[in-house]
Parts: C-alpha cells; structure tokens; sequence
C-alpha cells in the first residue's frame, strides 16, 4: 500500500470537521493549526547525521507546515525514543538550538525506550495560531504557481551526505532547512492556495492541482536553481522530483502582489493532471515525480 491508498482508506474513517478532509499537511481546531510529522533513521535522515541536526530538522519540517499556512508557531510536543546517552544529549542541544532560532517553545511530549539496535523514529507535533493562509484547494484556472527559495539543494545535500563531494550549502540544505514562517505570513493574504515543498515541487504541485480540481503545467526552464547546484552538476528535473527543498509553493492570480522573493513556474488549467515543458517545448513525466512512503 503506498501512501496515497492509505490516506485514501483514513477519508472513510469517522474524520473531524478540522481535519479538512484529510486534504492538507494541517488541521484546524478552533483558532488554532494542528500539523505533525515523523522522521525515520534510513528513510528520512542517515544514521550518520549529526544527532543535533536531525533534531533540527525536525522542527523545521514541522514549522513548514504551519509557514504554508501563514501561521505563527505557538509551540511543540516531542514524542522521542531514548537511545544512547551521547546521541540523546546532542539531539538535545540540536532541539534547543532550532527552538531558539524560531521563537517556539516546548509544551511537553511522551518518552519512550528504543531497543538496542532499532532505528529512531522521531515525532514532533506543531500548534501554530493565526493562521492566514487559504488551504491548498484553492488554485483557479489562470493562476500563477510559484515557489520561493531554489529548488534541489537539499537533494544534491543528501547525496553529499552519502560521501559524494560537495559544497557544505547543499549539506545544510539537507540537513538544516529553513521554515518559511515569515515569508508564509507575507504570502497569505495575497494566495489562493499553498503548502511546503516537501516531497518534490512536481509531486506537490500536483497534489496542489489535483485538491483545487484544476490541471497544472511546470516550465522546467523557470525553475530556480542555485549556483552551487549547478556548478554540483544537477538539473531542472533532478531538482523538482528531489524533495526535501521546504521551500512554499503558491498560486496567485497574475495580478497579485508577491511581497517576497519568489520564482513563477507554472500555471493552472482547466482540466485535471501534470504536464511539463522546457524552453517551450513539452517534456514527458518521468516515471517518480517524487517521495512517496510505500510498504
């Protein structure tokens, strides 16, 4: 079963009005977002990463979700397994370094033990308030789709990790995103729809698409890539099926303001699917438009 077939299985389940019909990374409970996410040794970080940056990454990808929002993180709860001493501590200082950075306090969590041997299975739950920003269902045929940031950094960081040579910006693009918290409060009262970058800009703006019933076309060649991803030899599509990135994914109306450095990729269509082009010219989807959890 992959991902998708799951969640499609949860949808018959009794589901909370705020729950959005389990169609967006967050839930609503009042005034308040609800987001969650799970980090796994040897799926989403190497059991070679710095204990202290894989905390870090932790809280990023949650506050990731509450930045798509538009919303200002109020606070975390850490579900952690206990290990070794030494890894536990480093976590320890990686969390309180990120929680410091982002202006977000802990409200409390659960521990566990970790048998000897078992790969750490890390959750951290994020409550943000204040949240701006439309769902992301809300893209119309005619809208732009943008994305802020560079996209496939991090990709080329995870291979840096796995010993292939490299600058350190890649690495810490993999190992330390960036939440777009200030930028998501920026972007929300102009967007009719966003979310992070999480699992590839194709995949996710597909998903972007298919929740607002529209189709969307991506121009490989408008894709924002880094110098140093260039000069590390990686292209366009690399890039956007690479995951990872954190980066927001909007849509907005041609003539709406965008009051944060952003890159217009696409555009939304009637009609339904993901359609590719370069320079002009159409390019076929290849066969992974990016990560997706399978048994």
């Amino acid at each position: 079963m992959i991902e998708a077939e799951f969640i499609a299985a949860l949808r018959r389940l009794p589901l909370h009005p705020g729950a959005l019909g389990l169609a967006d990374d967050v839930a609503r409970l009042g005034e308040h977002i609800l987001t969650t996410d799970t980090l796994v040794e040897g799926v989403h970080f190497l059991a070679g990463d710095p204990p202290d940056d894989v905390a870090w990454k932790l809280v990023a990808t949650n506050l990731s979700d509450l930045a798509a929002k538009g919303a200002r993180p109020e606070g975390v709860l850490l579900n952690y397994p206990l290990g070794a001493d030494e890894w536990d501590r480093a976590f320890l200082a990686g969390l309180a370094a990120a929680l410091a950075a982002f202006d977000c306090a802990l409200l409390g969590g659960d521990t566990v033990s970790l048998p000897a041997g078992a790969p750490r299975v890390l959750t951290l739950t994020a409550i943000g308030a204040d949240a701006m920003a439309p769902a992301r269902s809300g893209a119309v045929p005619g809208d732009d789709l943008w994305v802020t940031g560079t996209i496939g950094d991090a990709g080329a960081g995870l291979a840096i990790a796995r010993g292939a040579a490299g600058p350190a910006t890649l690495l810490a693009a993999y190992r330390r995103p960036i939440p777009r918290v200030a930028e998501g409060r920026l972007l929300a009262p102009q967007v009719h729809a966003m979310m992070d970058v999480s699992d590839g800009l194709l995949i996710d703006a597909w998903r972007m698409a298919a929740a607002s019933g529209c189709a969307v076309t991506i121009d490989l060649a408008l894709v924002p890539l880094s110098a140093d991803y260039r000069a590390f030899g990686g292209d366009a599509l690399a890039a956007a099926t690479a995951g990872d990135d954190y980066e927001l994914l909007f849509a907005a109306a041609p003539d709406a303001p965008i009051p944060v450095p952003a890159a217009r990729v696409g555009k939304f269509l009637a009609g339904k699917g993901l359609s590719l082009t370069e320079h002009g010219n159409a390019v076929p989807l290849p066969s992974r438009l990016g990560f997706e959890h399978r048994a």
